[in-house]
C-alpha cells in the first residue's frame, strides 16, 4: 500500500498497477487489490483469529486505537508495517474509530483454507461508517444516527436543496426539499442539520467547498462521493425499486426533483456499505418547512432541548429537557420521545390526540403497570433491521421472542385505558400490538431458550426444530457415554485395571496405558504417542467411532449455520408487521413517560386553540423547577393586543429563566405533553426564535457582537406574526448609545412590523417608555429587595418597570474584590449627582420627539439617543460656562439655579 499509494500515484491502468504488484508477495498482493477499492477507508483483513492492517493503515490505526504498531518482513522491499485488533472483540474498536470519524471496511475469508492454493480468497462484506452502523454495541440507545445525502441546483440567486436521510438502524427514510436565496444558504443548512442530527453527509465531490465552505464547520462526518450518483432519473428508479411501486405520488413526492437525486446516492452508498440490499426501508416520508414548529440552531442550544449550553447530553449534573422527561423503559420510546422534542408539530390535532392518550393513562393509574409490562420488551425496531440485514445473532432473536410474548400484557393495560376514554391514539396503538402469531411460531419452534451468542458456538437451534441435526447431536452428544462403555470393556478384555480413554483436541481419541502394563497391550492396538511414563494407542474400533463422532460435531455446527440463515431468511416478510409493533411500543412508551412525568410534577393538560393566545398561569421552568428547593412560579399574558412585554430588574433575578420557560411551555404543548402550570391556553405557533446569552464564533470570524446581531437578523427577517420571540440584551455588546439605538429599532420593529409575541428583556431602562406610544407593549419587571449593601431576589413577575439594576450588588455576590466595590459604588455617585433626572437611571431618550405631529426629519433626528442628550447638554454646558460662582452675590447664585432648573425642565418637554 505504501508504495502503491505513495511512489506510483500516477499508476491508473489496470496491467501497470498489476506489473507493479508482482513485487509484492501472494498475500499482499490480495490486500492491495481489495485496498485499492477502499483507498479512503481503514481495512480489517481477517487472518485467523484477528483483524489485520498492514503499512498505513497499521500506522493510523495504532495512533487512533493505541494498538501495538509491529513490523514483521518485508514485501517489493518494503517493511510491512502490521496492527491487529481480536475479531471476537473487534466492536470495541470499532466503536472508537467510528466516534472519530472513520469508516471501516470488513474483509472475511470466504474460501475454504483447505482447499485454496495460495491465499484463501477474501473479501469485503460490509463497510462501517459513522451513518451506517446497526450494530447494537456501536449505536447510542437514546438517538438516531441517520445517514443523509444533500444535493442543490443554482438558477440565479436561487438555490434549491435536496435533502435525503436514512436511519439505517430503524428503516426510516426521509426527504426534503426547499428554496433559498443564496446568502442566507449557509444559515438555513444548519438549521436543517441541526434538526436532523446526521452522522455522515453525502455530497458530491465537486460541490463540498460551495456547501460547506472552509468556516462553515458542520457536526458530521462529510463523505464526497461523483457527482453523477446524484442523477434524477437515476434516483427515481432507485426509489420505485426500493419501495416496490410505480409511482411516488402516494408519498407525495412525485414533484420533487433534486431531493430524489440525493435519495438515490443515498440508497446506492447505503445498499454499497451493507453489501445487499435493505429490505427493510419500505416506506417513504416526506417532510415540509411548514409541518414543524421552526426552531433554529440558537434557539435548540440556548433552550437546552438535548443538549446543555456546555454542550453535555444532560446524563450529568445539568439535566436538558429530553434527559428531564425521559422516563422511557424502552430504547425505542426514548428515541421517539427524543424526535417529538425536536420536532412538535405545528398541527394542534397531533398534539391534542397525545393529550387525550396521556389524561387516559393517568386517570385509568396505568404507568406503573406498563412500566413494567414495557421494562420487558427489547429495541425491537432495531432488531428487525439486523433480521432484515441478515446480521441478527441468536440472543436478538431470542430477545425478539420473548418481546412479542409480553405482548398480550401491554394490550391488557392500553385497553384498560381505552374502556371509558376517548383516546383515538391509544386505540390506534392496541390495534398495532396484535400478536404476530407466525412469526412468534417460528421463533418459539426455532430457537434455543438460552442461545449460545454465536452461531459458530452450536446450541443456538432448539431440539426438535431439525431432525437432520438432533441427530448429528446426538452422535456428538454420546461419545462420552461411548468412551466409558468402552474404557469398561478394554479393562476387562486386557487386564489393565488403569487403562484410560481419552480425547484431546491435538491427537483426538486415544487408549492410554502406563509402561509397566504395555506388555499387556493386545495385537489390535496401533501406537499413537508416546509419553515419559505412557504409551497411547488407537483401535480400530476407536477410530471408526472418531471420525463419527468428530465429523458429526462439525456437520452439526454447519447444519445449524444453514437453518439459522434459514430463519432468517423466513422472518423477512414479516419485518413490515415487527416495524409496525415496534413504533406502537415506542409511541406507547413516549406517551406513559409523559404521563409519570406529568402526575409526579403536577403538569396540567394545555388548551390548544386558534386565536392568537399565550395565556399561562403559574407557569414553571420544567428543568430548573426540579433542581431547587422552591421555584417561584409566574404568570405570562401575550394576546393579539398585548405583543410584546419589555421585561426589566436585576442580573440574576431570574428575566432568561421566565423567558425560557415561556418557550419551553409552548413547545411541550404542541410536542403533545402536560406542561407545567395551572393552567395554559395557546393559540398558532409556527416559529420560536431565542436571542439569549453572549457567545462568539471564533472559528466562524464572528465575534459576540456579529453573532448577537446574526441572531437578531434571523428572527426579523424570519418572524411572522404567530412566532413567539426571545431578545435577550440585545445590543450590550457595543456602546451604549449604538446598543441602545438599535435595541430601542429592534423592538419598535417587532411591534409594528413583526407583531411577533414577543418576551423582550432589557437593561436599557430607556425603552420602558415605549408602551406610553405603543398600547400592545406592556411593562413587567422582576423583584428584588435591597438590604443595606446586598440584595434578595424574589424571582416574581409584577407589572410596570423595574428601579434599577442592582449591578453593584450582583458584583458583590460574585466576589468582586470589596475594593473595587467600593470605589464602583463612589463613582456611581458622582455620575448620578451629575445627572439632572430625579431617579438614579439616565435617560437617554429625554427629549426624543416621536409623535405624530413630528416630521420625519425631527423624528429622525431626536430618534437618536446621541443627538437628543447631546443637544441638552450642550444648552447645559453653555449656561454652567456664563457662571463666575466667585463673583456671585447669593441672591445672583440662586437665580443663576433656577435657570439652569428652567432650562433642565425646557429640555425635556421639547
Amino acid at each position: 500500500m505504501v508504495d502503491l499509494q505513495r511512489k506510483d500515484k500516477n499508476v491508473t491502468d489496470a496491467s501497470a498497477i498489476e506489473d507493479h504488484l508482482k513485487g509484492h508477495t501472494p498475500m499482499m498482493q490480495q490486500f492491495l487489490r481489495i485496498k485499492a477499492s477502499h483507498p479512503n477507508t481503514l481495512l480489517f483483513y481477517r487472518m485467523g483469529d484477528f483483524y489485520e492492517l498492514f503499512f498505513d493503515d497499521a500506522e493510523k490505526a495504532a495512533r487512533l486505537l493505541g494498538i501495538t504498531l509491529t513490523q514483521r518482513g518485508n514485501s517489493n522491499g518494503l517493511p510491512v508495517k502490521m496492527a491487529g485488533v481480536p475479531f471476537h472483540s473487534c466492536e470495541q474498536y470499532l466503536a472508537r474509530l467510528i466516534k472519530q470519524g472513520e469508516s471501516v471496511a470488513i474483509c472475511e475469508q470466504i474460501g475454504d483454507p483447505a482447499t485454496s492454493k495460495g491465499p484463501v480468497e477474501r473479501k469485503v462484506i460490509r463497510v462501517v461508517t459513522p451513518g451506517t452502523l446497526t450494530d447494537a454495541d456501536l449505536l447510542p440507545e437514546k438517538s438516531e444516527r441517520p445517514l443523509m445525502a444533500l444535493c442543490q441546483l443554482t438558477q440565479r440567486k436561487q438555490v434549491t436543496v435536496g435533502l435525503a436521510w436514512l436511519s439505517l438502524a430503524s428503516g426510516a427514510l426521509k426527504m426534503m426539499e426547499f428554496s433559498c436565496e443564496q446568502k442566507v444558504l449557509d444559515a438555513r443548512l444548519r438549521q436543517e442539520l441541526e434538526r436532523i442530527g446526521p452522522a455522515e453527509v453525502l455530497v458530491a465531490d465537486d460541490a463540498q467547498d460551495e456547501l460547506f465552505p472552509a468556516n462553515g464547520a458542520i457536526p458530521a462526518a462529510r463523505t464526497g462521493v461523483p457527482a453523477w450518483h446524484f442523477d434524477q432519473t437515476a434516483g427515481r428508479k432507485a426509489l420505485l425499486d426500493q419501495l416496490e411501486v410505480g409511482t411516488l405520488a402516494g408519498f407525495d413526492a412525485e414533484h420533487l426533483g433534486v431531493a430524489i437525486g440525493a435519495a438515490g446516492a443515498l440508497l446506492r452508498y447505503a445498499q454499497s456499505t451493507q453489501g445487499r440490499g435493505l429490505h427493510h426501508v419500505r416506506s417513504l416520508a416526506v417532510e415540509s418547512e411548514s409541518e414543524f414548529i421552526g426552531l433554529d440552531a440558537a434557539t435548540r442550544r440556548n433552550l437546552e432541548l438535548t443538549e446543555t449550553l456546555r454542550g453535555q447530553d444532560g446524563s450529568g449534573s445539568a439535566p436538558t429537557l429530553f434527559s428531564t422527561l425521559d422516563h422511557c423503559r424502552t430504547s425505542m420510546g426514548s428515541r421517539l420521545l427524543r424526535y417529538w422534542t425536536h420536532h412538535a408539530r405545528r398541527d394542534q390535532q397531533v398534539a391534542r390526540a397525545r393529550h387525550a392518550a396521556i389524561n387516559a393513562l393517568m386517570r385509568n393509574d396505568a404507568c406503573s403497570g406498563l412500566a413494567s409490562a414495557l421494562a420487558a420488551i427489547p429495541d425491537i425496531e432495531r432488531i428487525t433491521t439486523r433480521v432484515a440485514l441478515l446480521s441478527a445473532r441468536p440472543r436478538d432473536l431470542a430477545g425478539l421472542r420473548a418481546g412479542l410474548q409480553n405482548l398480550p400484557a401491554l394490550r391488557d393495560y392500553v385497553g384498560m385505558c381505552t374502556r371509558d376514554a376517548d383516546a383515538p391514539l391509544l386505540q390506534s396503538i392496541q390495534a398495532d400490538l396484535a400478536d404476530p402469531t407466525e412469526c412468534l411460531d417460528l421463533l418459539v419452534r426455532a430457537i434455543a431458550l438460552e442461545p449460545a451468542a454465536l452461531v459458530r458456538d452450536g446450541g443456538v437451534i432448539a431440539r426438535g426444530f431439525d431432525a437432520d441435526l438432533d441427530e448429528l447431536r446426538g452422535l456428538s452428544e454420546n461419545a462420552g457415554q461411548f468412551l466409558v462403555d468402552l474404557e469398561a470393556r478394554e479393562r476387562a478384555r486386557t487386564g489393565i485395571a488403569n487403562l484410560r480413554v481419552e480425547y484431546n483436541k491435538v491427537h483426538g481419541f486415544y487408549i492410554e496405558v502406563t509402561h509397566g502394563q504395555t506388555d499387556k497391550v493386545p495385537d489390535d492396538y496401533r501406537r499413537r504417542q508416546t509419553l515419559k511414563n505412557a504409551e497411547r494407542y488407537i483401535t480400530p474400533e476407536l477410530k471408526a467411532f472418531e471420525d463419527k463422532a468428530l465429523s458429526a460435531q462439525e456437520r452439526a455446527l454447519a447444519r445449524e449455520k444453514f437453518l439459522y440463515e434459514q430463519i432468517l431468511q423466513n422472518l423477512a416478510p414479516h419485518i413490515p408487521r415487527l416495524q409496525a409493533i415496534s413504533c406502537a411500543v415506542a409511541q406507547l412508551d413516549a406517551l406513559a413517560s409523559l404521563a409519570v412525568h406529568a402526575l409526579a410534577h403536577n403538569w396540567c393538560a394545555p388548551l390548544l386553540v386558534d386565536e392568537p393566545i399565550i395565556s399561562i398561569g403559574q407557569g414553571r421552568h420544567p428543568v430548573v423547577e426540579n433542581q431547587i428547593e422552591r421555584f417561584i412560579a409566574n404568570d405570562c399574558e401575550l394576546a393579539a393586543e398585548r405583543k410584546l412585554l419589555l421585561i426589566t430588574g436585576p442580573n440574576m433575578g431570574g428575566k432568561s429563566t421566565y423567558m425560557r420557560q415561556v418557550a419551553l411551555i409552548t413547545l411541550l404543548a404542541y410536542m403533545g405533553s402536560f406542561v407545567p402550570a395551572s393552567h395554559a391556553t395557546i393559540g398558532p405557533i409556527d416559529r420560536i426564535f431565542t436571542r439569549i446569552g453572549a457567545a462568539d464564533d471564533l472559528a466562524g470570524g464572528r465575534s459576540t457582537f456579529m453573532v448577537e446581531m446574526t441572531e437578531s437578523a434571523a428572527i426579523l427577517n424570519g418572524a411572522t406574526e404567530h412566532s413567539l420571540v426571545l431578545m435577550d440584551e440585545v445590543g450590550r455588546g457595543t456602546s451604549t448609545f449604538d446598543g441602545l439605538a438599535l435595541a430601542w429599532a429592534i423592538a419598535r420593529h417587532l411591534i409594528e412590523t413583526t407583531k411577533s409575541f414577543t418576551l423582550f428583556a432589557t437593561h436599557y431602562f430607556e425603552l420602558t417608555q415605549l408602551p406610553e406610544t405603543h398600547p400592545t407593549c406592556a411593562n413587567v419587571h422582576l423583584s428584588a429587595v435591597e438590604h443595606k449593601d446586598s440584595i434578595v431576589f424574589l424571582h416574581a413577575v409584577q407589572p410596570g418597570p423595574a428601579s434599577q439594576s442592582y449591578g453593584l450588588q450582583v458584583a458583590q455576590l460574585a466576589g468582586v474584590p470589596p475594593a473595587v466595590i467600593r470605589a464602583a459604588r463612589k463613582h456611581l455617585a458622582a455620575l448620578e449627582s451629575h445627572s439632572l433626572q430625579p431617579t438614579p437611571q439616565f435617560d437617554l431618550f429625554a427629549g426624543a420627539m416621536t409623535g405624530d405631529d413630528a416630521t420625519e426629519d425631527e423624528v429622525a433626528a431626536n430618534s437618536d439617543p446621541a443627538h437628543a442628550a447631546n443637544e441638552q447638554a450642550g444648552a447645559l454646558l453653555a449656561a454652567l460656562a456664563d457662571i463666575d460662582p466667585d463673583a456671585m452675590s447669593p441672591r445672583e447664585a440662586l437665580e443663576a439655579l433656577y435657570r439652569l432648573k428652567q432650562l433642565e425642565t425646557e429640555g425635556t418637554r421639547s
